[in-house]
């Protein structure tokens, strides 16, 4: 049986494809290794943790977990800002990259809000 379709892991999982595209290119062409790191680490902690989030052993915990996502979708945001600002990301990949994580963020904040306003009623 294969499992429900997901749009916010497959978003964020090609999200993290980006991140790793523009992680690798800051690296080669720019020769940036501190900010970027940050940038991969953060980046691709927002799907890790969404996949956690499917395997919580509770309402807490997948709460807890998306709450996890959120923060590291957030921090993303300011790399992507502090990375254009200081000029190894174009306004381009920056407009792209910060639309697709504020998108992002809106999901993982609606759906832990649906889930904390269903938690409430039962």
């Amino acid at each position: 049986m294969s499992e429900p379709k997901s749009i916010l892991k497959d978003k964020s999982f090609v999200f993290a494809i980006e991140i790793v595209k523009t992680y690798k290119a800051l690296v080669e062409e720019n020769r940036e290794y501190v900010m970027s790191k940050q940038l991969l680490r953060s980046g691709t902690s927002v799907g890790a943790n969404i996949r956690e989030a499917k395997n919580a052993e509770s309402t807490n915990d997948f709460i807890h977990k998306l709450g996890i996502s959120q923060k590291e979708c957030d921090e993303t945001l300011y790399w992507l800002e502090l990375l254009k600002e200081t000029g190894y990301l174009n306004k381009d990949l920056f407009l792209k990259l910060s639309d697709d994580a504020n998108q992002i963020l809106k999901m993982i904040r609606s759906t832990i809000l649906t889930i904390k306003q269903k938690s409430i009623k039962s």
